[in-house]
């Protein structure tokens, strides 16, 4: 009888990749994140597992999209006040905080359980070019 191979925490080395999101596509990307992020480019992919990678993300102040989506799309949140929500253009956004846009589409391709808000916070995201994280020394990834 052959038994399945299930991954333990000791076993598992997490890899650092480095994305760099100038003149990238928005939701691409994002997704190409998130496929890193749960470890599903990995041959040893276990759903239940975290089998994901680190990804540093630079220039995503840069960042492109398609048709009209800088002016259409529009980010809510609300204060928990009554007459308290808030709405936020995608091209506001990119203007103040870039680093939000990609992170959200990002949370939206995740589980929307403990694991996805685990796997996040392996996402780190800065709007110019430059990151703290040399000494991890990230591997470029290939995104295509």
């Amino acid at each position: 009888m052959q038994k399945s191979y299930y991954p333990k925490a000791g076993e598992i080395s997490g890899q650092w990749y480095h994305v760099d999101a100038n003149g990238q596509n928005l939701g691409r990307l994002a997704s190409r994140i998130a496929n890193v992020l749960m470890g599903k480019h990995r041959p040893d992919y276990t759903p239940g597992v975290d089998l994901g990678d680190f990804v540093v993300v630079t220039n995503c102040e840069r960042i492109t999209v398609t048709g009209g989506k800088l002016v259409d799309k529009i980010y809510y949140r609300h204060s928990g006040y009554p007459g308290g929500l808030k709405e936020t253009s995608l091209k506001r956004m990119l203007e103040t905080h870039p680093e939000r846009v990609l992170e959200s589409a990002v949370r939206g391709m995740l589980p929307g359980n403990k694991m996805g808000r685990k796997l996040l916070k392996k996402l780190k995201v800065y709007a110019g070019p430059e990151h703290p994280h040399g000494p991890q020394q990230p591997q470029p990834l290939t995104l295509g």
